[in-house]
């Protein structure tokens, strides 16, 4: 009887995550193992070879593989520790405001994160206009510069103003997970070290921050993996250019995959990025789980 109910128990269980499960297996495990298959192939039209690890040798050689790889390692060196610590920063700023004031500030900063890519990069592009754009106005005004700008259509300049776009629609969820992770400092250690006569930055350094290292270590990984999968607003901001000076991995996935119809090539660019991003989050893990330990 006993055997018979922990069957029909275990039995019910496997239903319960079927459904997971089968997402997980149908829009995840098949497209990913499909992904590394197909990397392993030539497509010539309605031809398809079998040309083993060709894809993945001819990357060594590809200098738009290398343009692009370098600017990708490039936007997240730079774009992923301003966002910790902006983010960080404004959600310290935050907590210590009244209940109305955080909510308002939260809803402010969160608002790009659920905004559509698409209207974010209208105003962006607005803001950027070398004509009639917001910024080369201010700066001409405080006579920073003299002449427009072309903010996207400069090779030099170009990279850093996608940068600034993804910053800003990236800070909104870290923002909104340092604020509660802040509210659950244990007041009685804020107190404590207070009176021991510890200043802010001690308190920060030995409490609050070795408190907040799992939050971190999210943050971290997931703003990581976000910045390294970056498409959408290199497509709509500048098509990779001015001459591959703003080209990722991502995008050029795309432009090989969609456009030139090279499936094989474009499956093994996306197989070395997924390497990529597994190392480097391994890394990041167990770096920042040792100080979590």
């Amino acid at each position: 009887m006993l055997a018979k109910l922990r069957r029909k128990y275990d039995f019910s269980a496997y239903l319960f995550i079927a459904p997971a499960m089968a997402f997980f297996l149908t829009f995840v495990l098949y497209p990913m193992l499909r992904g590394i298959y197909m990397s392993l192939l030539k497509y010539r039209g309605r031809r398809v070879s079998f040309v083993g690890l060709d894809n993945y040798t001819k990357l060594l050689g590809d200098q738009t593989f290398i343009k692009s790889l370098s600017n990708t390692i490039f936007i997240v060196a730079i774009a992923v520790p301003i966002v910790v610590v902006l983010s960080l920063f404004i959600a310290i700023n935050i907590y210590n405001k009244s209940a109305h004031v955080r909510s308002f500030f939260r809803g402010v900063f969160y608002l790009p994160a659920v905004s559509s890519v698409v209207s974010i990069t209208v105003v962006w592009l607005w803001i950027y206009n070398p004509d009639f754009g917001i910024l080369n106005y201010i700066l001409k005004s405080m006579h920073v510069i003299e002449g427009n700008v072309q903010w996207l259509g400069n090779a030099s300049t170009a990279i850093y103003a996608v940068i600034a776009v993804l910053i800003t629609t990236s800070i909104g969820q870290p923002i909104i997970l340092y604020i509660a992770a802040l509210g659950n400092v244990p007041v009685e250690l804020l107190e404590s070290a207070k009176i021991d006569g510890a200043n802010n930055w001690t308190i920060f350094k030995n409490i609050i921050w070795p408190l907040i290292m799992p939050t971190t270590l999210y943050i971290v990984v997931t703003t990581t993996i976000n910045s390294f999968q970056i498409f959408a607003l290199i497509q709509l901001m500048t098509s990779g250019g001015p001459n591959y000076a703003t080209s990722t991995i991502m995008y050029q996935v795309y432009e090989m995959g969609i456009k030139q119809q090279s499936f094989g090539q474009a499956s093994a660019w996306g197989v070395v990025l997924a390497l990529i991003i597994a190392l480097i989050s391994a890394v990041q893990y167990k770096y920042f789980n040792r100080d979590i330990d």
